[in-house]
Protein backbone atom coordinates (compact mmCIF):
# COMPACT_ATOMS: atom_id res chain seq x y z
CA UNK A 1 0.00 0.00 0.00
CA UNK A 2 1.18 3.24 -1.20
CA UNK A 3 0.23 6.67 0.29
CA UNK A 4 1.72 10.19 -1.21
CA UNK A 5 1.92 13.13 0.88
CA UNK A 6 2.88 16.78 -0.41
CA UNK A 7 4.50 17.94 2.76
CA UNK A 8 5.41 21.95 3.58
CA UNK A 9 7.38 22.92 6.71
CA UNK A 10 4.00 23.86 8.79
CA UNK A 11 2.85 27.05 9.45
CA UNK A 12 0.21 28.40 13.16
CA UNK A 13 -1.53 30.52 10.61
CA UNK A 14 -4.32 28.21 9.83
CA UNK A 15 -4.14 29.80 5.62
CA UNK A 16 -1.06 28.02 4.92
CA UNK A 17 -2.43 24.44 5.76
CA UNK A 18 -6.01 25.51 4.37
CA UNK A 19 -3.37 26.44 1.23
CA UNK A 20 -2.04 22.91 1.38
CA UNK A 21 -4.87 21.02 1.73
CA UNK A 22 -6.28 23.12 -1.90
CA UNK A 23 -2.88 22.02 -3.72
CA UNK A 24 -3.09 18.60 -2.06
CA UNK A 25 -6.61 18.39 -3.92
CA UNK A 26 -5.58 19.70 -7.21
CA UNK A 27 -2.54 17.35 -7.46
CA UNK A 28 -4.94 14.98 -7.17
CA UNK A 29 -7.20 15.70 -9.40
CA UNK A 30 -4.15 16.54 -11.90
CA UNK A 31 -2.01 13.68 -11.60
CA UNK A 32 -5.34 10.60 -11.16
CA UNK A 33 -3.06 9.55 -7.43
CA UNK A 34 -4.68 10.48 -4.07
CA UNK A 35 -2.31 13.28 -2.82
CA UNK A 36 -2.76 14.45 1.34
CA UNK A 37 -1.54 17.59 3.14
CA UNK A 38 1.11 17.04 5.80
CA UNK A 39 3.42 19.80 7.17
CA UNK A 40 6.75 18.72 9.51
CA UNK A 41 6.25 20.80 12.06
CA UNK A 42 4.27 23.63 13.93
CA UNK A 43 0.57 23.14 12.27
CA UNK A 44 -0.42 20.28 14.27
CA UNK A 45 -1.02 22.83 16.55
CA UNK A 46 -3.72 25.01 15.02
CA UNK A 47 -7.41 24.68 16.70
CA UNK A 48 -9.09 22.53 14.22
CA UNK A 49 -12.33 24.47 14.21
CA UNK A 50 -9.76 27.35 12.70
CA UNK A 51 -9.28 24.26 9.92
CA UNK A 52 -12.83 23.27 8.83
CA UNK A 53 -12.82 20.82 12.20
CA UNK A 54 -10.37 18.75 10.25
CA UNK A 55 -6.83 18.87 12.28
CA UNK A 56 -3.86 19.44 10.76
CA UNK A 57 -1.19 16.74 10.64
CA UNK A 58 2.54 15.89 11.25
CA UNK A 59 5.08 13.89 8.90
CA UNK A 60 6.20 12.16 11.26
CA UNK A 61 3.12 10.78 13.29
CA UNK A 62 0.82 10.47 10.27
CA UNK A 63 3.47 7.97 8.74
CA UNK A 64 3.57 5.74 12.09
CA UNK A 65 -0.32 5.56 11.65
CA UNK A 66 -0.47 4.31 8.07
CA UNK A 67 2.77 2.35 8.45
CA UNK A 68 0.86 0.58 11.18
CA UNK A 69 -2.32 0.02 9.10
CA UNK A 70 0.20 -1.63 6.85
CA UNK A 71 1.43 1.23 4.33
CA UNK A 72 4.67 -0.66 2.66
CA UNK A 73 5.77 2.77 0.55
CA UNK A 74 6.02 6.57 1.41
CA UNK A 75 6.09 9.32 -1.41
CA UNK A 76 7.03 12.56 0.05
CA UNK A 77 6.59 15.29 -2.39
CA UNK A 78 8.29 18.49 -0.40
CA UNK A 79 6.22 22.14 -0.93
CA UNK A 80 9.87 23.97 -1.04
CA UNK A 81 11.91 25.97 -3.01
CA UNK A 82 15.24 24.43 -2.32
CA UNK A 83 17.19 22.20 0.22
CA UNK A 84 16.42 23.69 3.52
CA UNK A 85 18.13 22.18 6.56
CA UNK A 86 14.32 20.93 7.61
CA UNK A 87 14.60 18.39 4.03
CA UNK A 88 17.85 17.91 4.25
CA UNK A 89 18.02 17.52 8.23
CA UNK A 90 15.02 17.12 10.06
CA UNK A 91 13.17 15.09 7.74
CA UNK A 92 15.94 12.09 7.05
CA UNK A 93 16.12 12.05 10.94
CA UNK A 94 12.64 11.66 11.86
CA UNK A 95 11.69 9.19 8.86
CA UNK A 96 14.29 7.04 10.31
CA UNK A 97 12.86 7.20 13.51
CA UNK A 98 10.09 5.79 11.62
CA UNK A 99 11.79 3.11 9.16
CA UNK A 100 13.50 1.80 12.97
CA UNK A 101 9.94 0.58 14.18
CA UNK A 102 8.89 -0.51 10.70
CA UNK A 103 11.51 -1.19 8.55
CA UNK A 104 9.05 -3.03 6.00
CA UNK A 105 8.13 0.75 5.45
CA UNK A 106 9.89 1.98 2.17
CA UNK A 107 10.43 6.13 1.94
CA UNK A 108 11.07 8.52 -1.33
CA UNK A 109 11.39 11.72 -1.23
CA UNK A 110 11.23 13.78 -4.08
CA UNK A 111 13.61 17.00 -5.31
CA UNK A 112 12.12 20.45 -4.33
CA UNK A 113 10.31 22.95 -6.42
CA UNK A 114 14.06 24.11 -7.47
CA UNK A 115 17.19 21.45 -8.16
CA UNK A 116 19.72 23.37 -9.95
CA UNK A 117 21.08 20.17 -10.59
CA UNK A 118 18.29 19.18 -12.99
CA UNK A 119 18.02 20.25 -16.59
CA UNK A 120 16.68 24.31 -16.04
CA UNK A 121 12.98 24.49 -16.04
CA UNK A 122 11.49 28.04 -16.53
CA UNK A 123 7.84 27.11 -15.47
CA UNK A 124 8.67 28.54 -12.06
CA UNK A 125 10.42 32.07 -12.77
CA UNK A 126 7.41 32.01 -15.55
CA UNK A 127 4.64 31.40 -12.87
CA UNK A 128 6.59 34.65 -10.80
CA UNK A 129 6.96 36.84 -13.72
CA UNK A 130 3.21 36.38 -14.50
CA UNK A 131 2.49 36.81 -10.98
CA UNK A 132 4.76 40.28 -11.90
CA UNK A 133 2.90 41.04 -14.62
CA UNK A 134 -0.72 41.50 -12.55
CA UNK A 135 1.07 43.93 -10.32
CA UNK A 136 2.18 45.79 -13.76
CA UNK A 137 0.04 49.19 -14.14
CA UNK A 138 -0.07 52.28 -17.43
CA UNK A 139 3.22 52.64 -19.30
CA UNK A 140 5.95 53.20 -16.39
CA UNK A 141 8.34 50.60 -16.32
CA UNK A 142 8.90 48.90 -12.39
CA UNK A 143 11.63 47.68 -10.61
CA UNK A 144 10.61 43.87 -9.41
CA UNK A 145 12.64 42.69 -6.32
CA UNK A 146 12.54 39.10 -5.96
CA UNK A 147 12.14 38.78 -2.07
CA UNK A 148 12.37 35.34 -0.08
CA UNK A 149 12.17 35.03 3.89
CA UNK A 150 16.41 35.00 4.05
CA UNK A 151 18.14 31.02 4.76
CA UNK A 152 21.25 30.12 6.92
CA UNK A 153 21.84 27.66 4.02
CA UNK A 154 23.68 29.33 0.62
CA UNK A 155 22.19 27.00 -1.15
CA UNK A 156 18.66 27.54 -0.63
CA UNK A 157 19.80 31.41 -1.09
CA UNK A 158 21.14 30.27 -4.16
CA UNK A 159 17.93 28.95 -5.80
CA UNK A 160 16.64 32.39 -5.30
CA UNK A 161 19.56 34.19 -7.54
CA UNK A 162 19.17 31.44 -9.85
CA UNK A 163 14.88 32.58 -10.26
CA UNK A 164 15.78 35.94 -10.18
CA UNK A 165 18.04 35.30 -13.32
CA UNK A 166 15.76 33.71 -15.07
CA UNK A 167 13.14 36.43 -13.57
CA UNK A 168 15.34 39.21 -15.08
CA UNK A 169 15.08 37.44 -18.84
CA UNK A 170 11.62 37.05 -18.58
CA UNK A 171 10.79 40.71 -17.69
CA UNK A 172 13.74 42.06 -19.86
CA UNK A 173 11.40 44.08 -22.03
CA UNK A 174 8.70 44.92 -19.30
CA UNK A 175 10.58 45.60 -16.25
CA UNK A 176 13.62 48.27 -15.50
CA UNK A 177 15.43 46.28 -13.54
CA UNK A 178 14.88 43.00 -11.35
CA UNK A 179 17.10 41.91 -8.12
CA UNK A 180 16.57 39.83 -4.83
CA UNK A 181 16.65 40.35 -1.61
CA UNK A 182 16.06 38.99 1.67
CA UNK A 183 13.02 39.76 4.57
CA UNK A 184 15.89 38.87 7.28
CA UNK A 185 19.08 37.28 7.98
CA UNK A 186 20.84 35.52 10.90
CA UNK A 187 24.06 38.15 12.37
CA UNK A 188 27.61 37.29 11.88
CA UNK A 189 29.64 37.69 8.55
CA UNK A 190 29.14 34.07 7.48
CA UNK A 191 25.85 35.41 6.73
CA UNK A 192 26.07 37.79 4.62
CA UNK A 193 25.74 35.93 1.87
CA UNK A 194 21.64 36.93 2.06
CA UNK A 195 22.32 40.39 1.58
CA UNK A 196 20.55 43.22 0.53
CA UNK A 197 18.08 42.65 3.19
CA UNK A 198 14.52 44.21 2.19
CA UNK A 199 14.38 47.15 4.47
CA UNK A 200 17.66 48.64 3.35
CA UNK A 201 17.15 47.88 -0.17
CA UNK A 202 13.65 49.97 -0.29
CA UNK A 203 15.82 52.75 1.70
CA UNK A 204 18.68 52.69 -0.89
CA UNK A 205 18.76 56.17 -2.88
CA UNK A 206 18.66 53.35 -6.08
CA UNK A 207 14.40 52.51 -5.58
CA UNK A 208 13.98 56.30 -4.31
CA UNK A 209 10.85 57.55 -6.30
CA UNK A 210 10.29 54.10 -7.84
CA UNK A 211 7.63 51.74 -8.34
CA UNK A 212 8.76 48.35 -7.05
CA UNK A 213 7.25 45.51 -7.94
CA UNK A 214 7.91 42.78 -4.74
CA UNK A 215 8.36 39.42 -6.48
CA UNK A 216 6.82 37.05 -3.52
CA UNK A 217 9.26 33.99 -3.34
CA UNK A 218 6.84 32.57 -0.47
CA UNK A 219 4.69 29.39 -0.60
CA UNK A 220 1.64 30.32 1.14
CA UNK A 221 0.23 33.12 3.96
CA UNK A 222 1.48 32.88 7.04
CA UNK A 223 3.22 35.50 9.88
CA UNK A 224 5.98 36.55 7.18
CA UNK A 225 3.99 36.76 3.86
CA UNK A 226 0.38 36.81 4.89
CA UNK A 227 -1.96 39.59 5.19
CA UNK A 228 -0.51 42.47 8.08
CA UNK A 229 2.70 39.77 8.03
CA UNK A 230 6.31 40.59 8.41
CA UNK A 231 7.18 41.80 4.54
CA UNK A 232 3.90 44.26 4.54
CA UNK A 233 4.88 45.97 7.79
CA UNK A 234 8.48 46.33 5.89
CA UNK A 235 6.57 47.81 3.05
CA UNK A 236 4.77 50.38 5.08
CA UNK A 237 7.49 51.96 6.88
CA UNK A 238 10.00 52.07 3.87
CA UNK A 239 6.67 54.11 2.25
CA UNK A 240 6.48 56.55 5.31
CA UNK A 241 10.02 56.95 5.11
CA UNK A 242 10.71 57.14 1.83
CA UNK A 243 7.76 59.91 -0.09
CA UNK A 244 7.60 58.77 -3.81
CA UNK A 245 8.21 55.47 -3.42
CA UNK A 246 4.88 53.27 -4.16
CA UNK A 247 6.02 49.36 -3.56
CA UNK A 248 3.28 46.78 -4.71
CA UNK A 249 3.04 43.18 -3.75
CA UNK A 250 2.69 39.91 -6.11
CA UNK A 251 0.62 36.97 -4.75
CA UNK A 252 2.25 34.14 -3.33
CA UNK A 253 3.48 31.58 -5.21
CA UNK A 254 1.73 28.55 -4.33
CA UNK A 255 -2.14 30.96 -4.80
CA UNK A 256 -1.26 30.61 -8.46
CA UNK A 257 -2.48 27.18 -9.86
CA UNK A 258 0.35 26.94 -11.98
CA UNK A 259 2.61 25.52 -9.34
CA UNK A 260 0.62 22.19 -9.66
CA UNK A 261 1.84 21.42 -13.22
CA UNK A 262 5.27 21.74 -11.59
CA UNK A 263 4.36 19.50 -8.42
CA UNK A 264 2.93 16.91 -10.98
CA UNK A 265 5.99 16.75 -12.54
CA UNK A 266 7.81 15.96 -9.60
CA UNK A 267 5.14 13.34 -8.35
CA UNK A 268 5.75 11.79 -12.31
CA UNK A 269 9.29 11.74 -12.00
CA UNK A 270 9.51 10.33 -8.90
CA UNK A 271 7.02 7.93 -9.50
CA UNK A 272 9.16 6.62 -11.83
CA UNK A 273 12.00 6.09 -9.86
CA UNK A 274 14.17 9.73 -10.12
CA UNK A 275 15.55 11.74 -9.49
CA UNK A 276 15.09 11.59 -6.15
CA UNK A 277 16.39 14.22 -3.32
CA UNK A 278 16.56 10.61 -1.02
CA UNK A 279 15.54 7.19 -0.96
CA UNK A 280 15.39 4.39 1.80
CA UNK A 281 14.67 1.07 0.81
CA UNK A 282 12.60 -1.27 2.90
CA UNK A 283 14.90 -3.72 5.15
CA UNK A 284 14.24 -7.26 4.25
CA UNK A 285 13.22 -9.29 7.72
CA UNK A 286 15.57 -11.78 6.53
CA UNK A 287 18.36 -9.57 5.43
Amino acid sequence: MRKILLVDNGSLRPAATLNLRRLAEALSQASGETVEAASLLHSFKIPPEELGGQKAVSVGPLAERYAAAGMTELLILPFFFGPSKALTGYLPERLAEVQAHYPQLSITVAPPLVDTHLAPDLRLAQLLADNVRERITGQTRPKVVLVDHGSPIPEVTAVRNYLAGQLSALLADEAECVTFASMERREGEAYRFNEPLLENLLASPALAESHVILSMLFLSPGRHAGEGGDIAEICTQAMAHTPGLNVDTTRLVGENDAIVEILATRLQQALAGGPLLMACPAVSPHA
